[in-house]
């Protein structure tokens, strides 16, 4: 019987689908997470923040690749593939989360983020405003762009900020109302090569 032969196969697929538990980050909603059924979608953390030398240009945008770009609303579908009929792989809850933008196809863009795992979403669901997070331990908020400067607050891991501007060694950034400087080594979201006003 035809009915048999694929209800078997369907229903063992639609069983290794099994979500998992939310998950808390720094300061924030929690994510819904869903299992992965594309080992594509692993990929190894990228160890430093350098742009390739030879930066490729999307097909479709005619922007750098790789750029970092920021989640543009509060829920963000996370995709398998580039289009709607792909399934979710799970929702991101976090307006402002810096990804980093890898490939383009049509009006898809996939994106990695900070755990090195890559999924597509809408163009429209990101923004070209720049956010960062606070990498690795908890770090000084300065006054000044000087290690010697005033401290404003401390923000630990995970903590979003807005980019205002980097040049060099610093950059000035946003936390709850507070402007102060942060060292760039201290965030993931830009380039170590990175400046803008």
């Amino acid at each position: 019987m035809p009915f048999c032969r694929f209800s078997i196969p369907l229903l063992a697929a639609l069983l290794l689908v099994v979500p998992a538990p939310a998950v808390l980050l720094a300061a924030d909603k929690p994510v819904q997470h869903a299992a992965l059924s594309s080992p594509m979608l692993a990929v190894p953390q990228q160890s430093d923040l350098s742009r390739p030398v030879e930066a490729q240009k999307g097909p479709d945008s005619g922007l750098p690749l790789p750029r970092f770009v920021s989640l543009a609303a509060d829920k963000v579908n996370a995709r398998t593939g580039p289009g709607s009929r792909y399934p979710i792989a799970w929702q991101y809850q976090r307006r402002g989360l810096p990804v980093e933008v890898v490939a383009e196809y049509e009006y898809w863009r996939r994106i990695r983020d900070r755990d090195g795992t890559e999924t597509w979403v809408h163009k429209n669901l990101t923004s070209g405003r720049r956010y960062a997070l606070v990498d690795g331990m908890v770090r000084d908020l300065f006054k000044k762009p000087d290690a010697a400067a005033d401290v404003l607050l401390q923000a630990e891991p995970g903590v979003q900020v807005r980019l205002r501007k980097c040049q060099e060694a610093w950059c000035q950034v946003e936390i709850a109302g507070s402007k102060g400087w942060m060292p760039r080594q201290h965030l993931w979201g830009l380039y170590s090569d990175e400046s803008f006003d």
